[in-house]
């Protein structure tokens, strides 16, 4: 009697590779398309919980509000404007809408950012009316300074204006909370210019 159990068949190196990295893109698509719809969620009050969204500037672990947070954009290319602040990396076309680009970390005194894969560009929300974005070095997903422990109330008087409160959460990683509507106002922040 034949065997009616289908052959197994053996696939190649190459054949895996590219299994992997389609794997990959469709992990990366389906944890985006989660980010994007708790975005959503958060912004009309669905959820409970005060969500911001992590980011990584330099060193530092940031939570942005969403309401001032915009679209999450690869860097695709920064055209450099001669002239201007070593921090104010350039302009990017977002679907035909030209973008400044500021490096957060530089404009308060670190290192220039290295742009890696995981680097992004966050738009300021349209209600800022501001068409500029941080260069991050990462994002970090959605973030609730609800579910952290406040780390010192008085230590905001030391920080720039648009650095708020504090927070650490349940790994003892320490975030503070970063009003962009706060630094758009900021004249430093403002004046490109070199």
């Amino acid at each position: 009697m034949a065997n009616l159990q289908p052959a197994q068949q053996h696939a190649s190196p190459a054949t895996h590779s590219v299994a992997d990295r389609a794997g990959r893109r469709a992990r990366l698509r389906d944890y985006q398309t989660h980010l994007v719809d708790r975005m959503q969620a958060a912004r009309s009050g669905a959820e409970l919980h005060r969500n911001q969204l992590g980011v990584m500037v330099g060193a530092s672990r940031l939570l942005l509000d969403l309401k001032q947070a915009g679209e999450i954009m690869t860097i695709a290319g920064i055209t450099p404007v001669p002239l201007t602040q070593d921090w104010y990396r350039g302009l990017v076309n977002v679907r035909g809408n030209l973008i400044g680009v500021i490096d957060l970390a530089r404009f308060q005194g670190e290192e220039t950012t290295a742009i890696t894969k995981e680097s992004r560009i966050v738009a300021f929300a349209p209600l800022l009316g501001f068409n500029c974005g941080l260069l991050v070095s990462r994002v970090l997903g959605l973030r609730s300074s609800d579910d952290m422990t406040l780390k010192n109330p008085a230590a905001a008087a030391d920080n720039a204006s648009w650095l708020g409160r504090k927070h650490l959460d349940q790994e003892a990683h320490e975030w503070t909370e970063l009003d962009l509507s706060l630094i758009t106002r900021d004249s430093r922040f403002l004046h490109v210019g070199s």
